[in-house]
């Protein structure tokens, strides 16, 4: 008897509890989620407690967007400029119900698919301008893997928003659209096209 109240203890401590930082909008477990690339994925922050909605409480420490979950800032990124600017409530619904049509049409952890759009969207090294006497000219440079995963979200965000743009389609298409093709490498993928273009200017610049 004692042995059973023993594994009933145990089996409740493994269970993720919503919104306390192992389930995402209440529904998906981010423990499962395997981040392919070993440079970001220090930095990739699943952890959710409750809203996606800090209040900037992160804006003025030293890295504190490190203990941002990545979901809001992709969040924070929908909201940049254009008519998405300033909904949030209306940009984490879209997010939320894109990750359910991408359970639904694949069975599988919609989390595991925005991780692998991060990876396939994040550049490995850019460009940047170095002056040698009154010569300014550019120099390939590797990308720092915080620098990564900014990019990564940023270019996302403006793919699939900017899919929504004279065009009847609604921000969860747009995001599902592009996290879809991002996932897979697709270069059709707005991210991942920009991925390509950065490092073959880079590669060219070496």
């Amino acid at each position: 008897m004692d042995d059973e109240n023993e594994t009933s203890v145990e089996n409740s401590e493994e269970e993720p509890i919503a919104g306390i930082g192992t389930m995402v909008f209440g529904k998906w477990d981010a423990t499962e989620v395997i981040c392919a690339d070993p440079g970001i994925s220090p930095y990739v922050n699943l952890k959710m407690i409750g809203a996606p909605h800090t209040g900037g409480r992160h804006a003025n420490a030293w890295f504190g967007k490190q203990g941002l979950s990545v979901t809001e800032r992709f969040i924070n990124n929908l909201m940049r400029s254009g008519k998405y600017s300033g909904k949030k409530q209306y940009c984490a619904k879209s997010l939320e119900s894109a990750f359910d049509r991408i359970h639904e049409r694949s069975g599988k952890n919609p989390l595991q698919k925005f991780i692998d759009a991060i990876t396939e969207a994040a550049p490995c090294e850019e460009t940047t301008r170095v002056r040698i006497g009154a010569v300014s000219q550019p120099k390939a440079v590797d990308s720092s893997p915080s620098r990564r995963l900014d990019v990564a979200l940023r270019n996302l965000a403006i793919g699939s928003a900017s899919a929504t743009m004279k065009s009847k389609k609604s921000l969860t298409e747009g995001i599902i659209s592009e996290l879809s093709k991002a996932a897979e490498g697709d270069v059709n993928s707005y991210a991942v096209g920009k991925r390509h273009e950065v490092e073959r200017i880079a590669a060219s610049a070496r």
